[in-house]
């Protein structure tokens, strides 16, 4: 399954775009601010979530715009072709609409049809970053195999958010209200650690059938911040409230999980290794996920700028792999030398300034 006749409207410099006649892999070529990655951006947003940027909605609309953005697709399969869509509605849009062949749907409902997964270089800092970085990575790839672990970030966050108010309040907090919130903290805190466990396992299962040149393969390790079971995340908020109170905010729960990240064969911390190896392992991750994504329903796989920052050697392994990965692939780059190799199977097109010319 893939997408075609993908249509932009009013989104970023897009002001009416569409892309018919798509492959397996399709190439975004041009200048740089020209619009590639809003391109994909676009695409991003036909997943649950806030996209590859996670961006503001008024920040999509395209200036001067009046009646917000739209972007939509046709989902291929052996059936008939499924129309997916997201818009918003004004230039200050308070959230966006999703539909499935013209009915009203869920941001949820589309990650039951399509699984989304990108790399962008705003990516590369994800080892050395703050941890919140490594979970947002983590819940993106979780959610491209469980459209529902979306909400349970979501309702946990909200949670977390309420019983932190009442902690730094300087009145008592009235324990029945903490018990409600903390209720919803266990329920949807103890789904969110579940389903990273399992990502990290399967990723790591993944990740150890792949080579391990060229690109570094990584050794992964998911560490729960709180006991990852209902009853063990129970104990501790309640046993915790003393404490945390003082602190005036939660300090023990999966809003403080980390993903531990090893360069396997020199057993080095990714975060100590050399900005190659750390892009190279991030590849390998993202090769990984893709193929995860990919079993089940539709996969898109989204890299902003990748190949002409890899050498011959890994670029030939990266397209061969990305064949493998059973995704359909969107790929950006300012000339199209850097995909010679793969130029004659795919589809590509010519940004300019927002506007698109099929080449």
């Amino acid at each position: 399954m893939a997408l075609d006749r993908i249509s932009l409207s009013d989104f970023r410099n897009h002001a009416a775009t569409g892309l018919d006649g798509t492959a397996r892999f399709n190439l975004l070529v041009g200048e740089n601010g020209a619009g590639k990655t809003n391109l994909l951006e676009a695409l991003s947003l036909l997943a649950p979530g806030r996209g590859l940027r996670r961006a503001a909605l008024a920040d999509m609309v395209r200036s001067g715009a009046t009646n917000g953005f739209a972007v939509g697709a046709d989902l291929l399969s052996r059936d008939e072709p499924l129309r997916i869509g997201t818009y918003s509605e004004g230039a200050q849009p308070g959230r966006r609409r999703v539909r499935i062949n013209g009915a009203e749907a869920s941001a949820v409902g589309l990650g039951e049809w399509l699984a989304v997964t990108w790399l962008t270089p705003a990516m590369d800092g994800i080892f050395t970053g703050p941890s919140a970085d490594r979970r947002r990575f983590v819940d993106r790839m979780a959610l491209a195999l469980d459209p529902m672990h979306a909400a349970h970030v979501s309702r946990y966050e909200g949670a977390l958010r309420e019983r932190n108010r009442l902690l730094a309040d300087q009145r008592e907090p009235d324990g029945a209200w903490l018990d409600a919130i903390e209720a919803q903290m266990v329920e949807h805190g103890s789904a969110l650690m579940v389903g990273r466990a399992r990502l990290v396992e399967a990723l790591a299962v993944r990740l150890a059938q792949m080579p391990a040149e060229p690109f570094a393969r990584p050794a992964l390790t998911y560490v729960p911040g709180a006991p990852d079971h209902a009853d063990g995340l129970s104990q501790a908020l309640y046993e915790g409230r003393r404490r945390d109170r003082a602190a005036q905010r939660t300090l023990s729960g999966p809003h403080r999980d980390e993903l531990d990240v090893v360069h396997a064969a020199k057993r080095m911390p990714a975060a100590q290794s050399s900005t190659g190896e750390q892009k190279a392992m991030l590849v390998a991750i993202t090769l990984a996920h893709a193929g995860l994504a990919a079993q089940g329903r539709a996969s898109i796989l989204l890299l902003d700028e990748v190949a002409a920052h890899l050498d011959p050697v890994r670029r030939a392994a990266l397209f061969e792999q990305l064949e493998a990965s059973g995704a359909q692939v969107w790929m950006t780059g300012t000339e199209i030398a850097p995909f010679e190799s793969i130029a004659g199977d795919a589809a590509t097109w010519r940004v300019t300034n927002g506007l698109v010319e099929r080449l």
